[in-house]
């Protein structure tokens, strides 16, 4: 695989926790979903497409690395919010309202490290194109 492909595989990955995340902050004080469930903020798990293990079996045949590719997705273990508001229509007995428990702070912080990791992505493909016109025009002079 071409160090352009890892760095695309690495551009998609980030692309789609950066909008997993963006689903969390955009559901920050949702009660519930459209199919009336609770919402569940999640985390995307990523790695890489092939395990250390399976290199190692393949041996001398191995293609070297594949990139990385999105494993799943699972919900943040935080629980729920309770807030007191017996106004609201989705309000139990007692008043209160359960929304997710999501920290605004964890999640903006996980934005800008995910977008930072995207831009190493674009700026490693960017390098890879440069290298290979160079290569180009060095096999075109001699």
């Amino acid at each position: 695989m071409s160090p352009m492909q890892i760095s695309r595989t690495g551009l998609d990955v980030e692309w789609q926790r950066l909008q997993v995340i963006a689903q969390n902050l955009a559901n920050l004080n949702s009660s519930k979903t459209v199919s009336g469930a609770p919402f569940r903020a999640m985390r995307l798990i990523s790695g890489a497409k092939t395990s250390f293990a399976d290199m190692i079996a393949k041996g001398p045949a191995a293609q070297g690395a594949e990139g990385v590719a999105v494993l799943g997705l699972e919900p943040i273990e935080n629980g729920v919010r309770r807030v007191y508001d017996p106004t609201d229509p989705e309000a139990d007995k007692s008043g209160f309202v359960s929304h997710p428990s999501i920290d605004h702070a964890t999640e903006m912080t996980l934005l800008i490290r995910t977008s930072r990791a995207y831009e190493a992505n674009l700026t490693a493909l960017n390098i890879a194109g440069q290298m290979f016109a160079q290569a180009l025009q060095l096999g075109r002079q001699s």
